[in-house]
This record gives C-alpha cells, sequence and structure tokens, in this order.
C-alpha cells in the first residue's frame, strides 16, 4: 500500500485524507466528495458556502490532551446523513494521521458497534501512515474507549467525560 494525501476507508462513501486531499479540487472530483469534516483551524474552499460542500469544521489543534470527544457524536451524525443521502466524505486533518484517524474510527465504531482497537485497526489496514502523536495517542485511544463508554454520546452532563474532562483539567494545570 502506498502513502496517499487520500484513502478508502468504505469505498464510494468515506475517505481519510491531509489538508492536500481537502484543497485539491481534481482528488475531489474523482472520488465525488460531497461533504467534508475538517480537523483544525487551515481554510479550505470548502470554507466558502458557494463552493457546494456541505461542510464540518471541528476546531481540534493536533496537541496533547485536545479534547476531540465531546466532537465525536456531531462528527458521526454528520457522516452518517451523508452517506444516508448519497453523499461521499472526506475526513482530514493537516497530514491525515491523527485526528481524522479518530474520527474515522469513532464513525465505524458507532455505525457499526465495533470497539476501538477493531476500528483502529480497520483504519490503519486502509491507512498505513496512520500515526497518532505520542501525547495525543493515550488521549486519543482512552477517548475512543470513553466514546463508547458514554454509548456513544459523551457530553458536559454525561459522568464519565465530566470525570475524564476533570482529569485532563487538573493535569493540563499541573503542567503550567
Amino acid at each position: 500500500m502506498s502513502w496517499r494525501n487520500i484513502n478508502a476507508i468504505i469505498e464510494g462513501k468515506l475517505y481519510l485524507g491531509t489538508l492536500d486531499s481537502a484543497t485539491n479540487t481534481r482528488t475531489l472530483s474523482e472520488r465525488s466528495i460531497t461533504h467534508i469534516v475538517s480537523l483544525g483551524n487551515e481554510p479550505i474552499p470548502a470554507d466558502n458556502p458557494q463552493s457546494g460542500y456541505r461542510h464540518l469544521r471541528i476546531r481540534v489543534e493536533d496537541i496533547d490532551y485536545a479534547d476531540l470527544l465531546i466532537h465525536l457524536p456531531s462528527a458521526c451524525q454528520f457522516i452518517y446523513n451523508a452517506i444516508a443521502t448519497g453523499g461521499v466524505v472526506l475526513v482530514h486533518c493537516v497530514q491525515g494521521l491523527s485526528r481524522s484517524a479518530t474520527v474515522v474510527a469513532a464513525y465505524l465504531m458507532w455505525s457499526e458497534r465495533i470497539n476501538a482497537a477493531a476500528a483502529m485497526e480497520r483504519v490503519q489496514r486502509a491507512r498505513e501512515q496512520v500515526w497518532i502523536n505520542p501525547g495525543f495517542q493515550a488521549c486519543s485511544g482512552e477517548q475512543l474507549v470513553l466514546f463508547e463508554l458514554c454509548r456513544y454520546a459523551p457530553s458536559p452532563q454525561e459522568g464519565i467525560y465530566v470525570n475524564w474532562r476533570r482529569k485532563i483539567d487538573r493535569h493540563l494545570s499541573q503542567r503550567r
């Protein structure tokens, strides 16, 4: 398998890619992409409502202890709605290795009711270069497990999420 800017997770329905894939109109057109999930702050053409793409922006940086967990339900629902209506989805971050892979794994967990390990294995089979950076990996892997424990609905009112968030906040305050 070669390293690419974009890889099919579910052929013709769900792709995982880089910032370059999200800005390349040829790449998007060849795969009939209609919906894009962007993780981060980098601008892409889909930011313009007149681009024709449906776009979900999740402003989460690829840093230690970033809270992606709280955004997973809306990302999964966006991907599901797109596919259910015949759309084709690209999920991307800058390198297509960490944040976007976590969102795609969460979608597989949510839609197929598989565990975090099985979801990440499936993502890595499709995109071998997936590599979650060490600080984010502990957090991200834990977030996928917590996503399942929260029954795919973490919220500021959900006890498991609240306890995890407190732990993260304590850790961050100790680092300062």
